[in-house]
């Protein structure tokens, strides 16, 4: 398998569960609608005041998990919040796949996760493969 395969996979998902840290350490798990492009970066919408924007706001570490059946992708990344050019490919996604953002757009933010690991677990043949990716460039 290779990294075009990984990244369509997680492409063409439209939910995950995404973690973060509260302050006092303890973690803190949402679903939240995502999109994402073919460097792995995920982007998803919120509004601001929400336990996820706090937790990362602070500390920007977050995990996503993805799923299709028994096929699975962990995601640990970094988040930040794009404005500008950096974020007008990725509303283009979100906007693409649920029209309804568009009318959300001023009232929330939009929180663009980069990955530091990815590990993608296929079932192939019946069994269960892993695939580390922790390059990203």
């Amino acid at each position: 398998m290779d990294r075009s395969t990984i990244a369509a996979f997680l492409a063409k998902q439209t939910l995950a569960v995404e973690a973060s840290t509260a302050e006092g350490g303890q973690p803190q798990a949402a679903v939240v609608a995502i999109v994402s492009n073919d460097r792995f970066e995920v982007l998803f919408e919120t509004p601001v005041a929400t336990r996820k924007v706090e937790n990362l706001r602070r500390d920007p570490r977050v995990a996503l998990v993805v799923w299709e059946g028994l096929t699975t992708l962990q995601y640990e990344g970094v988040i930040d919040e794009p404005t500008g050019e950096e974020l007008e490919p990725l509303l283009q996604l979100l906007f693409a796949r649920f029209p309804d953002a568009r009318a959300r757009a001023g009232s929330v933010t939009y929180l663009r996760a980069r990955p530091t690991w990815v590990r993608y677990s296929p079932l192939v043949d019946g069994k269960p493969v892993q695939i580390e990716l922790t390059s990203f460039a």
